[in-house]
């Protein structure tokens, strides 16, 4: 994209919608009832509710990076109000390039509704490093800007290189389970295996023979062996 004093920007229309109303004043905190009470705007003299100055501040600030992409920033944006914006209407924003200088861009905006200007004003706007990119998009070839926080084959992490949908190539950093460890966590050391039954932390007693008490010796009874009768 070539920036260039005297370019106009393409015209974006907003449509007007009670719920734009309403969802910008509560997203910048203006809880005027003018904002989204119709009946409290109307005892103030107002035909209805009408767009808050800062949701409007935010519409032009979109605008200007919608045209000049992701990777342009907004260094000071001006505006004045005139006629308010009224559910059912709509604004169309228009801009004019008035200077370039030294990376920076200031435009005009105006934004027209059905009863005249409802803003006016100038945003000065700080153009990316390579403005044939403004939009994010790839050289001819293919690859990306050096300063993008991105590698040609997507994001990659710690562990290693992550494909574009988020899962980790074979060999390349995957977690390894312990064997014999069924159901690991990864990174978390397993357990020892505890006795069963038994309380954690307190040792497992000394198997005592059946009916003897324990440190008492076991004692084998002695059998008496028969002689055999050698009259028989």
């Amino acid at each position: 994209m070539t920036v260039r004093t005297g370019d106009e920007l393409p015209p974006l229309r907003i449509p007007i919608t009670r719920t734009l109303i309403v969802a910008g004043a509560l997203a910048s905190r203006d809880f005027q009832d003018v904002h989204h009470d119709a009946e409290a705007a109307r005892e103030k003299g107002s035909p209805d509710i009408f767009m808050n100055i800062l949701t409007t501040n935010g519409l032009v600030g979109r605008y200007i990076t919608d045209h000049f992409g992701p990777r342009a920033r907004l260094r000071k944006v001006a505006i004045r109000l005139g006629a308010p914006n009224y559910p059912g209407d709509e604004m169309v924003l228009t801009g004019e390039i008035t200077s370039v200088a030294d990376g920076v861009a200031e435009v005009a905006v105006t934004g027209r509704n059905g009863i005249g200007h409802h803003v006016t004003g100038k945003v000065t706007v700080q153009l990316p490093d390579d403005p044939r990119h403004a939009d994010g998009s790839r050289h001819a070839d293919g690859s990306r800007h050096a300063d993008e926080p991105r590698y040609a084959d997507g994001p990659r992490h710690a562990d290693g290189p992550i494909t574009a949908t988020g899962v980790p190539r074979a060999g390349t950093g995957a977690p390894k389970a312990t064997p014999g460890a069924l159901n690991a966590t990864p990174g978390i050391p397993t357990p020892p295996t505890a006795t069963p039954n038994a309380a954690p932390g307190i040792p497992t007693p000394p198997t005592a023979t059946p009916n003897t008490a324990p440190g008492t010796p076991t004692t084998t009874p002695a059998v008496p062996t028969a002689t055999p009768d050698p009259s028989r």
